[in-house]
């Protein structure tokens, strides 16, 4: 890694949390057997929170990229407006939040089961299929319903304690049936509002 060290255009990167500082820099490395040079992005942690940390003492990481170096997947990037994707800063923030996505199958896992419950590979594709129709008009729910009560942010078993687990009673009146619930409930859920999102279409945006 000499040339980490004699490198002078270093630059700096923050977490998304602004926690941690990082500085990094970048050049073009090229093994034994490697046919050509790769792109590559050195960086290490200079502070976390209020603490500096000592070069040396703290953990570094090495990213070796294809990204940037001028092949068909730079072109189709820019093509789909995430050129930006390119830059070595953004490369960065997209290799710290690589944990994020396990995010989504945690979130499925949690919406359905982890363990199908089928023994044939066709009834289980076709039912993890509907898990995923499920989920995603879950999330929608989500955003296009319950926004304004529970956050988006929560999983599924969260919606079903606050939300879904609530203790009512069905009665008839007057030829309508009507849902009667505690009025601490009726005023923490603001139902009045829910029900009002579920009868009204959401605004298309873009």
């Amino acid at each position: 890694m000499n040339a980490a060290g004699l490198a002078t255009d270093r630059q700096t990167f923050s977490s998304k949390d602004k926690r941690e500082i990082w500085e990094y820099t970048e050049f073009k490395t090229r093994q034994g057997g490697w046919h050509k040079a790769r792109r590559t992005i050195y960086s290490r942690l200079i502070q976390h929170g209020r603490q500096l940390a000592l070069p040396g003492l703290v953990k570094d990481n090495i990213i070796i990229t294809n990204l940037g170096m001028g092949g068909q997947i730079d072109e189709q990037l820019r093509k789909a407006d995430q050129g930006h994707l390119l830059s070595a800063h953004h490369i960065l923030a997209e290799y710290h939040q690589r944990g994020a996505d396990e995010l989504a199958n945690r979130a499925l896992k949690n919406f359905g089961h982890e363990q199908l419950p089928f023994k044939r590979f066709a009834a289980n594709t076709a039912w993890y299929y509907l898990m995923c129709v499920s989920h995603n008009l879950f999330e929608a729910f989500k955003e296009d319903v319950s926004a304004p009560v529970i956050s988006v942010s929560v999983y599924a078993d969260t919606i079903r304690r606050q939300l879904i687990d609530t203790a009512g009673k069905i009665v008839r009146h007057a030829g309508k049936l009507i849902m009667k619930v505690p009025r601490a409930t009726y005023e923490r859920l603001q139902l009045d509002r829910l029900f009002a999102a579920c009868q009204s279409a959401p605004a298309m945006t873009g």
